[in-house]
Order: C-alpha cells, then structure tokens, then sequence
C-alpha cells in the first residue's frame, strides 16, 4: 500500500521560509516524477512544481518562480520543497503528488498524478 505524508506546514509572517517534506512509502520513489499542488481557500487545486525521476529536470509555475525550490531525495522517498520570500497570496493547503511516470509533463495536471498525500496547511501572514 502506497502511503504519501506530508510535513513542515505552519504559520509564517510574510516574507518568512518554510519548508516542506513528503515522505512516500510502499513505492520505488526513484522510477517517478513527482510534485507539489496546492489548493487556497475558494480556489482550484493547481500545479506548482515538479521534478523528474532523477532530479536534474524541474518545472515551477510562475507565481513560485524564483521563490521555491523544488528537491528530492530517493534514497530517503523523501521531496522537499523550500519556499522563501512567502507571500501572504502563498497561504493554501500544500499537498504532494506522485507522477505516474518519470518524467513532468507541463502543465501540471491533477490526472497525471496517482498517489497524493493529505496535505500540510500553510498560512501567511501580511
């Protein structure tokens, strides 16, 4: 059984960093790309970042472009994502996905993603 969990959201001040893990069990994390979606208040779940099987290839969304940093780590089936600079426009439930192939395929659709976790809250404030 393939299990997704989600850490490290919380409070922030705008302007603050959090930084986000996803831990996945049950899955040879490194035969698949992964992301990171996340849903605000009223608003469609959207795509914001991904990142291939091996690493080296990466997709941000404009509105994170230069802010986040998307990262993995599949020794530990573990993802990252280092969000700097957070914006109160920032503040949704953050939740990562597992691809069902090795490879992002921009745009970011919800369909291309098999396993997904319970999502981490993140808030910011202005």
């Amino acid at each position: 059984q393939v299990q997704v969990v989600e850490s490290g959201g919380g409070s922030v001040q705008a302007g603050g960093s959090l930084r986000l893990s996803c831990t996945v069990s049950g899955l040879r994390l490194g035969n698949y790309a992964m992301g990171w979606f996340r849903q605000a208040p009223g608003k469609e779940r959207e795509g914001i970042s991904c990142i291939a099987w091996h690493g080296g290839s990466t997709y941000y969304t404009d509105s994170v472009k230069g802010r986040f940093t998307i990262s993995r780590d599949n020794a530990k089936s573990t993802l990252y994502l280092q969000m700097n600079t957070l914006e109160f426009e920032d503040t949704a439930m953050y939740y990562c996905a597992v691809h069902s192939g090795s490879w992002c395929d921009p745009p970011m659709r919800s369909s291309d993603y098999h396993y997904w976790g319970q999502g981490t809250r993140v808030t910011v404030s202005s």
